[in-house]
């Protein structure tokens, strides 16, 4: 992600708001290549895809550790960072899972975004997907639609955001702290990549 989009927070939840949401933007732009390769069975992606997870958040922890370390102020200009840095990690997990299964070219942004943040903002990714039996309706990814889930999620990460810069100011503490929420995080996105690639899904193109 290009580094002029980490410039200081300013203390406006609205300018926050508005740099989250371009981040996402960016980040989804183009879903990561994978050289995981589809498994024989559903039953063996499910091992690996489960794997690959706890690899994955083992590695979200540690970039998440490493940023949240630089106290007080200085530590505020690495949030953002921090959390670029853990969606590469966790929006590559969800395209090896998608290969896992098979389903690379079943990829998109809709997919993408529902799986990074269903655990974190399920009411602005509820547009997106909507589980109907076994089978998974997936809406189209719209200009209009995207931006207006980004939007929302990018809100409720605004949120966040401020509790973050709340734990700069205990380093050691709270870089512990960061680091097992971006374990957990991670966990999380590939229990709902799992959860979305092994149903069948369909995708909804209205004429």
């Amino acid at each position: 992600m290009n580094k002029k989009e980490f410039l200081p927070i300013d203390p406006s939840k609205d300018q926050m708001q508005s740099r989250l949401s371009t981040a996402l933007l960016t980040l989804i732009g183009t879903a990561p290549a994978s050289k995981a390769l589809p498994s024989a069975s559903p039953s063996l992606a499910a091992i690996a895809a489960h794997k690959a997870a706890s690899d994955a958040a083992s590695k979200a922890a540690m970039a998440a550790g490493a940023f949240a370390l630089p106290p007080g102020p200085l530590g505020w200009l690495t949030i953002l960072p921090e959390m670029a840095a853990v969606w590469h990690i966790q929006s590559q997990l969800v395209a090896d899972i998608a290969a896992l299964y098979g389903r690379s070219a079943q990829l998109g942004q809709a997919q993408m975004i529902y799986c990074l943040f269903r655990h974190t903002a399920a009411q602005a990714v509820r547009d997106l997907a909507v589980r109907v039996g076994q089978r998974v309706l997936i809406r189209p990814a719209t200009t209009a639609l995207l931006q207006r889930v980004v939007g929302a999620v990018g809100a409720k990460l605004s949120q966040r955001l401020l509790q973050k810069g709340v734990s700069r100011w205990v380093p050691v503490v709270g870089a512990a702290a960061v680091s097992a929420y971006a374990y957990y995080d991670t966990q999380q996105v590939a229990k709902a990549a799992i959860e979305l690639f092994e149903r069948e899904l369909i995708i909804d193109n209205p004429a």
